[in-house]
């Protein structure tokens, strides 16, 4: 995935933080599924949009709903008119969202080249920088961060540690009470046999 950024330097969304994709971006990427959200501040539906996507990736990435995060890294390319607007967005997104710096040529060269024409618009990538959705903003709002699970597949990022909140607390439950049930299982197994094995003593005495 670092291949599509060389050369380039995006944005940490964080005090106006530089990264350099040669070095921790490519470490940044590596095997993750990459979000290119092509959006505005200032556009309609970008502004419904946009808390949907926030709340799709914190559900994802932080740890009050996740046990880990997901392989998942977004880089947000503005379609804002001035770089004060880009920034005032930026700081209502999560802190984990890379950027394209304002006015770099890379906006327009993304584009192009996922045939990018108007926002809303979300390009999932796998790591080698392949296509997964070529828009998978109504797929976001129709399913949620349950989607994922279908990039990962399809990025063969097979990651048992991933689980969603609701799915951790599934898990939990069981394990909590799978050692009780396997306990009684095994008690209520040595019963049975008890009480097979007196029924046959008891058979032989009467015979």
């Amino acid at each position: 995935m670092a291949a599509l950024f060389t050369g380039k330097v995006l944005m940490a969304n964080r005090e106006r933080d530089e990264v350099e994709t040669e070095r921790e971006l490519g470490l940044a990427l590596e095997n993750k599924v990459l979000l290119l959200y092509f959006g505005s501040g200032q556009c309609p539906r970008c502004r419904q949009f946009s808390p949907l996507l926030k709340d799709f990736f914190l559900r994802l990435t932080d740890e009050f709903y996740v046990a880990r995060a997901s392989q998942l890294v977004l880089v947000y390319v503005s379609w804002d008119e001035t770089e004060e607007q880009q920034s005032a967005f930026l700081r209502t997104m999560p802190k984990r969202w890379l950027a394209v710096p304002f006015g770099d040529a890379l906006k327009r060269e993304l584009e192009v080249r996922f045939a990018v024409s108007e926002v809303p618009a979300v390009v999932v990538l796998k790591p080698n920088g392949e296509v997964i959705v070529g828009n998978a903003v109504e797929q976001i709002q129709r399913l949620g961060p349950a989607c994922f699970r279908n990039w990962q597949e399809a990025a063969e990022l097979v990651d048992r540690n991933f689980l969603l909140a609701e799915d951790f607390d599934d898990w939990a439950r069981r394990s909590i009470t799978d050692p009780i049930r396997r306990l009684k299982y095994k008690l209520d197994k040595k019963t049975t046999e008890a009480k097979n094995k007196e029924g046959k003593e008891e058979g032989e005495e009467s015979s």
